[in-house]
């Protein structure tokens, strides 16, 4: 059952989290400034989503990785500039934050990840005092038969096999299923993005439930949840994944994706 605050207690988790959105500002003149503009919404911005932020079931990374990935899922401008700064004073590396983008092109599309990119590039540059980013390194060249071994080793992870299957095999049985769809998903995102070794596949699978939740991509997080699982988040990590995203993606949303979490950990006890 969960715990129960008073308002002050609640209020005092905030500040904490707040003193790490802005560093070196009193929190009480960020919350006096949020309820004057904006009212209600203002005074809950403060409150609940600081209280969100202060929640042990997850480090402040996780969440700053979480959220830059629904941000760049939905192309939100401002709130992406904001939380990329956050996200690198909560551990995030550079690199990290630019890896992310690769999944947001994979599960909501380039458009959204060439827009988001031009935001990152702008808290990035910002935060590194400078006037020009660093040359990046282009993705490696892979034939068809690396991303096919690659993804039949991603794909054994995903799905709970023992070992990996045949590339050739594995990728024709995705074609099966899904047509030219399940060979751009095995060969793209399983054999390149999911293979590269800038984020780990436990911080993947956080960024990708987080993307498929605030999509409302219900059945793919039936694959994604147990996968989660295998990559080293526990069930309370991926819970609180969801949890966290009621309040960037909605409720709703959120509902709908804790069902098909727990219906996912439910098939697991079953055997």
């Amino acid at each position: 059952m969960a715990a129960s605050e008073t308002y002050d207690q609640r209020h005092a988790s905030a500040a904490e989290t707040f003193e790490c959105f802005a560093p070196g500002i009193d929190p009480a003149r960020i919350a006096a400034s949020f309820a004057r503009r904006q009212g209600a919404l203002g005074s809950m911005a403060f409150d609940v989503v600081g209280a969100m932020w202060s929640r042990p079931q997850l480090s402040r990374r996780d969440r700053s990785l979480l959220v830059i990935s629904v941000l760049a899922a939905q192309a939100r401008d401002e709130e992406l500039e904001l939380h990329t700064g956050n996200g690198l004073r909560n551990g995030l590396k550079p690199d990290e934050i630019e890896e992310i983008l690769l999944h947001v092109a994979a599960y909501a599309g380039f458009p959204a990840a060439m827009a988001s990119s031009r935001r990152i590039d702008k808290a990035l540059l910002a935060a590194s005092g400078g006037d020009k980013l660093p040359a990046r390194e282009p993705a490696v060249r892979k034939s068809d038969a690396e991303r096919d071994r690659d993804g039949a080793d991603v794909l054994a992870t995903i799905t709970g096999w023992k070992t990996a299957r045949d590339p050739a095999a594995g990728l024709e049985r995705m074609e099966a299923m899904l047509g030219e769809v399940g060979v751009v998903a095995y060969r793209w995102a399983f054999g390149e993005i999911w293979s590269r070794p800038q984020l780990s596949r436990r911080d993947r699978s956080i960024v990708v439930i987080a993307i498929l939740t605030s999509l409302g991509a219900v059945a793919e997080l039936a694959v994604h949840a147990p996968a989660g699982l295998r990559h080293g988040l526990t069930r309370v990590e991926i819970e609180e994944v969801v949890n966290h995203l009621s309040l960037y993606a909605g409720i709703p949303r959120a509902v709908e994706a804790m069902r098909a979490v727990r219906e996912a950990f439910a098939k697991i006890d079953a055997g």
